[in-house]
């Protein structure tokens, strides 16, 4: 970048410029503003910069048509979008029409500079022109979610191989179809399969096929997923719940492109793009023995890593309020609406069941709120108030306070090792409790190792 670098920034909004040209020229880049698209058009004829952010709102039209101005005239510049994406359509929309990059607002300034960096640094290949993309039910303005929607955007011309991470009701499923539908496969068939869901014994024919015979219960051949998926998506939920065998066999499908049904000689082509989704840490299991690390890194091209609930919770009224109309639709009911107390009551929790937790939630107020405004009094019990406080509203803290004050006055000694050895067996307890015993994921969970856990839980029986 020189001194000379012209970079052009089009919004209706003169704080939004202002603050853009303020920042750009302390970098020393060359500014001129825009109001909107005609007056960018028009000076194009006249002049180019080197970058240009626009706004994806302006008062005579859209800002990507500025992308449109650009190819009829057969220049190629950097765009950089800037909007608050509330839906995946708008972000993936604006990648396949063609911009170098999108900023969310409000904005950080130093991202800004860097975004205008690169821009006026890297040559834009001229786009390709994409068919309309399908709805779908990814929401969130969150600066995790952005960076979902961003993600998935730049992947949209790909068929290469995502693992999805994230706790369980993330909505991994959810991002898995939103990659199938913003594909060059989206024509194709999106199958779904849960690995963790089927027997161990019938996995591999669920996923291959089988022919007659093949096995005790094999009256007739049958087409596994992997056929069902030809042309399209498979996707394969809980990957991490795998059997060896069956992952080796997916390495030589996924390595080779090609297999046999279960008790089969026809070698069938796997024409699919697969997605994988674990809620676990693989490189845990890889370290166990229990996954192959020759698969991890087949299926871990790129990973889209979700962020749980509670790291997101400005999106808890957006989500909600998703979910309860979808509820109304569905029941026939009337659509109702959260009370600003409600809402943040809703963002106060923790949500260990995620965004699944959320919406089910909203089916059951749906049903159950008396009114079309639902207060904090309709929430379930334990959803009332803060995480932190119990049936008393005394917090935690408050109470180990009260519990340390009447222990001394009671002469009680060496506190601070009852009480340590006390706090670490509710916590692991409670940890296990919530993992159905699973100590991998309760270590994970707290932020030990699982050797770590074992020692403690051991210390703790002692």
């Amino acid at each position: 970048m020189t001194e000379t670098t012209l970079v052009w920034v089009v919004d209706d909004d003169e704080a939004i410029r202002f603050v853009l040209e303020r920042a750009l020229g302390r970098a020393g880049y060359q500014t001129e503003s825009f109001g909107n698209v005609s007056a960018v058009c028009a000076a194009l004829d006249k002049a180019q910069p080197a970058v240009i952010i626009t706004d994806i709102r302006l008062p005579d039209a859209d800002g990507l048509s500025v992308l449109m101005a650009l190819q009829e005239r057969g220049i190629e510049i950097p765009v950089i979008a800037m909007t608050a994406f509330s839906d995946l359509d708008q972000a993936v929309a604006a990648f396949q029409s063609g911009v170098f990059d999108y900023l969310s607002k409000p904005f950080d300034l130093d991202e800004v500079l860097a975004v205008v960096a690169r821009a006026s640094a890297v040559p834009v290949p001229a786009p390709v022109a994409e068919e309309p993309v399908a709805p779908n039910q990814l929401i969130g303005d969150s600066t995790a979610m952005q960076e979902v929607f961003r993600t998935i955007g730049r992947l949209s011309r790909s068929t290469i191989s995502v693992l999805l991470t994230g706790e369980t009701g993330t909505g991994k499923e959810v991002v898995a179809r939103a990659l199938h539908q913003h594909s060059p496969r989206s024509k194709g068939p999106f199958v779904a399969i849960n690995t963790a869901a089927i027997p161990t014994e019938l996995l591999e024919s669920e996923l291959f096929g089988h022919e007659k015979g093949s096995f005790t219960g094999a009256h007739a051949r049958r087409s596994g997923r992997f056929e069902e998926a030809a042309g399209g998506t498979l996707f394969l939920d809980e990957i991490g719940d795998m059997p060896l065998p069956l992952q080796t066999r997916l390495l030589r499908v996924l390595a080779e492109g090609d297999y046999h049904r279960v008790g089969g000689r026809d070698l069938l082509r796997a024409d699919v793009r697969v997605l994988t989704a674990t809620h676990q840490d693989l490189q845990q299991k890889i370290s166990e023995g229990s996954f192959r690390e020759d698969l991890y890194h087949r299926l871990n091209v790129i990973t889209i890593e979700l962020p749980p609930l509670r790291e997101r919770s400005e999106d808890i009224p957006l989500l909600a309020r998703h979910f309860l109309r979808q509820a109304a639709e569905e029941m026939g009911l009337e659509e109702k609406y959260l009370s600003p107390e409600t809402i943040q009551a809703l963002q106060q929790k923790a949500w260990p069941g995620n965004v699944r937790q959320l919406q089910n939630l909203c089916q059951q107020l749906c049903v159950m709120a008396p009114g079309e405004q639902i207060l904090p009094v309709d929430l379930p019990a334990g959803l009332r108030g803060r995480d932190s406080t119990g049936e008393s509203g005394e917090s935690w803290s408050e109470a180990l306070q009260s519990w340390t004050r009447s222990a001394l006055f009671s002469g009680q000694t060496d506190l601070m090792s009852g009480a340590r050895r006390e706090l670490e067996k509710i916590i692991l307890d409670c940890a296990l409790e919530y993992t159905g015993g699973k100590r991998v994921e309760a270590a994970r969970l707290l932020g030990l190792g699982r050797n770590t856990l074992t020692r403690k839980l051991k210390e703790l029986e002692d």
